[in-house]
């Protein structure tokens, strides 16, 4: 195919961006990506479906996810780019993927920073019951959205600190969950395996619902390729955070999953009512466990909240670098997309807004439609993996830091574990809507980028 501004030896289409984020910067967004608030808030509904087969489900969706990071990993290290998967699915299969993909995770990180707002501002109204929910997202929204239209390092500081926080915590709770599990925490008796008696006390079905909830809190892993390209030494960031996943989502999913389970019988109401974790913290007689949480989910979600703007500004600004939305989104000063941060900021804080005044039809569909984003995400980065892999092979090696494992034949095995879980989704009533609403956004924007590419192939 011909070569188009992507395809360029030049591949960092964020020239104008500035480059300054440090490698602790990307370490820690790496490491605490992974730790999503999807982790503390989510997790609970899955384990009163799965049992104690919840970790069974995340660490059958964690080796999914592990594979998706290093088909990603190799393609960013290769064309480091704020775009990340969306530039890739343009130089692999064609400018309209690229849009697609793009705007479809736009809208889908945007729709988060509103969801994760609201989130945050349940927490402090909480605590503070006079006053309002809106006003608590609005100055949220106004903190980071200055943070980020300042410059890319104020990011950087946030969630350096962020990382450092959920990090302590989720190491904390596992050590502690640990030593009580072998009878050495004092004032704990360790409850052995009588929370385990039954692996999956509500059969296949229960897995599969607790399999659809784990896949869906990964998400946030993207984010450090996102970032990559604003770094000092991209190749060299992408590829250790990449190589370091593994024994991430090990360590922090899937460990966590297991000490819950063992110490909390998978049927109490508190697991729900409460969340998993301070249900665990309050089998362990820790005091303030539950308000102690309270503050790690906050934070969770006031990262979420900071990353996810940051990433819609940078898909955003690349989107209109690659000719592929309107030029005013794309304007750069300071070495920040400014506009592009706003624009993410206010389309955010409009799904607020809708929550409040059309919360069961505008805003239930606009939930729907995001429901299963980040499976077509992954579709688009496995099979532009499998298109560029043989190209970099072929034509630039060196570019290889990182290299997918066994290729082509676990590539493969993840496209089919995404369609497996596409097939599940389809079961199950409650997911079916999203998988049709996602479904009928992605058919569109496929049309219009394929209409817009044929426009341009004209001109």
């Amino acid at each position: 195919m011909p070569l188009t501004k992507v395809e360029t030896p030049a591949e960092t289409d964020g020239v104008a961006l500035s480059h300054g984020l440090k490698q602790r910067h990307l370490s820690m967004i790496a490491l605490g990506g992974v730790i999503g608030a999807g982790l503390f808030v989510g997790s609970g509904a899955g384990i009163a479906a799965a049992g104690p087969s919840i970790v069974i489900a995340y660490a059958l969706s964690g080796l999914l996810v592990m594979l998706v990071m290093r088909m990603l990993g190799e393609m960013s290290a290769a064309y480091p780019s704020s775009g990340s998967f969306s530039s890739h699915a343009e130089r692999a299969i064609g400018p309209w993927a690229g849009f697609t993909a793009g705007w479809a995770f736009w809208v889908l990180l945007c729709t988060a920073v509103g969801l994760e707002g609201i989130g945050a501002a349940q927490i402090v109204h909480g605590w503070l019951p006079g006053t309002p929910e809106w006003a608590w997202v609005a100055l949220f929204m106004v903190v980071f959205c200055g943070t980020n239209l300042a410059a890319v390092k104020n990011f950087g500081e946030f969630e350096f600190w962020f990382a450092a926080l959920k990090v302590g915590a989720i190491t904390l709770f596992l050590v502690l969950g640990v030593l009580a599990l072998a009878g050495v925490l004092p004032g704990t008796d360790s409850p052995g395996g009588s929370n385990l008696t039954e692996l999956m006390p509500n059969g296949g079905e229960g897995l599969v619902i607790g399999l659809l909830a784990s896949v869906f809190a990964y998400g946030g892993l993207e984010t450090v390729t996102i970032a990559a390209a604003e770094s000092q030494d991209p190749v060299r960031g992408v590829a250790r955070a990449v190589r370091t996943a593994m024994w991430r989502i090990a360590v922090f999913y899937v460990g966590s999953m297991a000490v819950i389970v063992a110490l909390v019988p998978w049927d109490s109401p508190e697991v729900v009512e409460n969340g998993p974790y301070v249900a665990a913290l309050d089998r362990l007689g820790i005091p303030g466990a539950g308000q102690l949480m309270n503050v790690v989910v906050l934070v969770a979600l006031l990262s979420a909240m900071n990353a996810n703007i940051y990433g819609a500004s940078r898909i955003g600004y690349s989107l209109v670098e690659r000719g592929q939305g309107p030029t005013w989104l794309g304007r750069v000063s300071g070495g920040v997309p400014r506009v592009a941060v706003l624009a993410s900021s206010v389309f955010g804080f409009l799904c607020v807004l809708l929550s409040y005044w059309r919360p069961d039809d505008v805003f239930a569909w606009l939930l729907n439609m995001i429901g299963a984003v980040i499976l077509v995400v992954w579709i688009f980065i496995a099979v532009s993996q499998l298109r560029l892999r043989r190209r970099l092979e072929r034509e630039t090696p060196e570019r290889l830091a990182v290299r997918m494992w066994a290729f082509p034949w676990l590539t493969w095995v993840a496209l089919a574990g995404m369609a497996t879980v596409f097939v599940l989704m389809a079961r199950e009533p409650d997911t079916r809507v999203q998988l049709y609403s996602t479904g009928a956004m992605t058919l569109a924007l496929a049309a219009v980028g394929y209409a817009w590419q044929r426009a341009r192939e004209r001109r």
